[in-house]
Parts: C-alpha cells; structure tokens; sequence
C-alpha cells in the first residue's frame, strides 16, 4: 500500500553522510542557482519543481520532497517514507517530517529574507500555507528558474542521458522488423515499451506510432490501426533510465509510398541533416528553426511544419534550450538537444525525424545512432 505525505512521522534532522557533502552532480547546479539568487532580488529559494528538486539534491523520489537554499545553507525535505533513500542518495542534510512540519523547522533561517519560490509550481493553497508559517519572509514568485539551472549538464548527466538513448536505439533496431504491412500501431507501441522496461527502464513518454493518416498528428500516439502496404509510419520513443531521458523519432516505410510522401520525406530529411550539421557553440537556437523552416518552405512545405525545430532534454523531456523561432537561448558545450523538423498533410500524412545531440566544445555529437530510411 502506497502512503500519502499526511501519514508520515514526526519531524527530525537526518545528516549527510559523511564524505558525501560535495561528491554528486547536483553541487554544480547549486552553485549556479547561488550565483543567480542575486540577480533574481532574493536570498533564499524554496524549490518544489521535481526536476529541480531532483537536480540540487540527487534524490530519486522527488516529487515528495523540497529544497530550501539559503546562502549559506541547504536542506533536503522529504517526509518518513523516504529515510533512508534520503541518506542513501543525496549529500544535503535532510529534515524528515511532513508540513506544516516542515514549514516550521524552515521558518527561523527565513525571518527578513526575499524567499523565491517557483511560480509554476506552487499552489494556491500552498502559497497561503507558505505565508502563514512565514510571516516574516518576503515570498517572491520567479519563473522558469531550473532553465539556467539545468541547460548545461554535466559530465554525469551527459553519460545518464547517453545511456538512455543507447538503449532506445537497440530497442529500435530490434523492434524496426516488426513494422509492417499487418501490423497494428499499437501492438508496436506495446512491443517497444516491453523491452524498455525488461531493460530497466521506463517509456520517457507516450509512444507514438502514427501510420498513412495518422501521421499527420505530430502527438499522433498508438492507436488500434492496422498499418497498411504503401504507407508511412512515424515512431517516436524515448527511454527514461536512471531518471534521465532520451527522444529520438524516425519514420520509416512500409512498402513503396506515394511519390507525394516520398517528396515530404526527402524534404524532411534534408532540413534535418542540414540543421543538424549547424549545432556547435554560439549558434542562436532560432537560427537552427529558421534554417530548417526555409529549406520545408523551399519545397512548399512551410506551413506544414506546425512545431517548433526542438527542445533541450534531460531530468525532463523537454526543458531548456527552446528551439524556436522566437528563442533567445544560444548553444553552449555540454547542452542536449534534439532537432526534429516535420511536416504534416491532414488526411495524407506525415513525416518526422529527429535525433538527439550533445553540443560539444567544437560542434556537436549525435547520440542517437539508430538507422534512417534512405527513401
């Protein structure tokens, strides 16, 4: 039986343990919130968003937990279910109890001090409990903070998210025979999830698998459909391994397709491959969307890219960089990304390929290695 936070058990401080103070990838993102605490107008920051959470402390349960950091202070708060974990995975200090528990024990390091909060997630409800157990705090809503903190991941990440994509391409491979003529997209979908999770992992999202019509719907996921001789059929998948993600896409075909799918995939691949050879350090995100969209415009398909070129990836699907027209991100060593132009014809079809790199000190690295169709 799963326990809710409300039948926890008292509250107490739990040490670090010993040696482990400084020794995980989250002391790095702990400096760079530190460093932009400042400029931000505030002292202290209450953080909540899982991925954060997760990101400061190393704790792998993170939706049931919080970090308060101070300038001089951190604290892991988790609630009794998680004693251990706490101890076992993270090297901050932890307090065990569950609220208003928790608000209490924070509230004397807060007295006089602009505390942030992250205003996309935080309730109502909990913002008023917030402001009764610290009526001496300032509390201050700030917004998109964990996308400075996280854009650039370290070396433990890069290896986490590294994995997770290696994985996904083996399943891929083992999976591709299975699309064909007969088939249904659901019984794909399924196929693929199995093997992820006999390998350890977890589906990053829901699989897509979107044939002749379907494919039109970029979220177009795994519908009873049987896919017929002719067709395309795009496949979206990506594992979740050790908490980090991967995103790969690829469309393949079943039999020979249209000339007109077949001109779309040629086009789709070519504002790929052409995006993806301009990633390396200094390169406006919005420049990469522009080049891939002028190409599909180029061939009349403009309009049918109907999203943006990509999105960092990491502790979330989709965090920072945006890869869009209107972004102000610029590519830096050690960010992950993925280009994935499409484009998308109601009631014909539709094409997506997309792959996952790792911008390096000189340019880039693909990570997803699984084959694309040469149609």
């Amino acid at each position: 039986m799963s326990l809710s936070w409300g039948q926890t058990g008292t509250g107490r401080p739990l040490e670090a343990p010993p040696g482990r103070r400084v020794t995980v990838q989250g002391m790095s993102q702990l400096d760079k919130l530190r460093q932009a605490m400042g400029p931000a107008g505030v002292d202290a920051v209450w953080i909540s968003d899982p991925a954060n959470v997760r990101a400061l402390s190393g704790f792998t349960s993170p939706k049931d937990a919080k970090v308060l950091v101070t300038a001089h202070a951190v604290t892991l708060y988790t609630d009794a279910r998680y004693t251990v974990q706490a101890q076992e995975d993270s090297p901050l200090p932890a307090f065990i109890a569950r609220p208003p528990e928790t608000y209490q024990h924070a509230a004397p390091s807060l007295s006089g001090l602009r505390v942030g909060f992250e205003a996309e997630h935080m309730t109502v409800a909990v913002l008023e409990d917030l402001r009764e157990h610290w009526p001496d705090a300032h509390l201050i809503p700030l917004r998109e903070l964990g996308r400075g903190l996280r854009m650039v991941k370290t070396q433990q990440e890069i290896e986490a998210v590294r994995a997770a994509q290696a994985l996904a391409d083996r399943v891929y491979a083992e999976v591709r025979p299975s699309i064909r003529a007969g088939a249904r997209e659901r019984d794909i979908a399924l196929d693929i999830e199995m093997r992820l999770r006999q390998a350890g992992a977890e589906t990053a999202f829901d699989i897509i698998v979107a044939s002749g019509p379907r494919g039109a719907m970029p979220h177009g996921v795994a519908s009873d459909r049987v896919i017929l001789d002719g067709e395309l059929v795009t496949i979206d998948m990506g594992a979740r391994l050790g908490g980090y993600h991967s995103d790969m896409t690829r469309t393949v075909a079943v039999g020979e397709p249209s000339d007109e799918m077949l001109r779309v995939y040629r086009a789709v691949l070519e504002a790929e491959e052409a995006a993806v050879a301009a990633v390396k350090p200094g390169v406006r995100a919005a420049d990469l969307d522009t080049l891939a969209r002028d190409i599909l415009t180029r061939h009349g398909l403009g309009e049918a890219f109907a999203h943006s070129l990509g999105h960092g990836i990491g502790l979330e699907v989709h965090e920072g960089p945006s890869l869009r027209g209107v972004s102000t991100d610029v590519l830096e060593p050690g960010m992950l990304v993925t280009i994935e132009p499409g484009a998308y014809l109601p009631g014909v079809g539709g094409v997506r390929i997309e792959d996952l790199l790792l911008v390096t000190e000189n340019g880039h690295e693909v990570l997803s290695r699984a084959e694309k169709d040469r149609l």
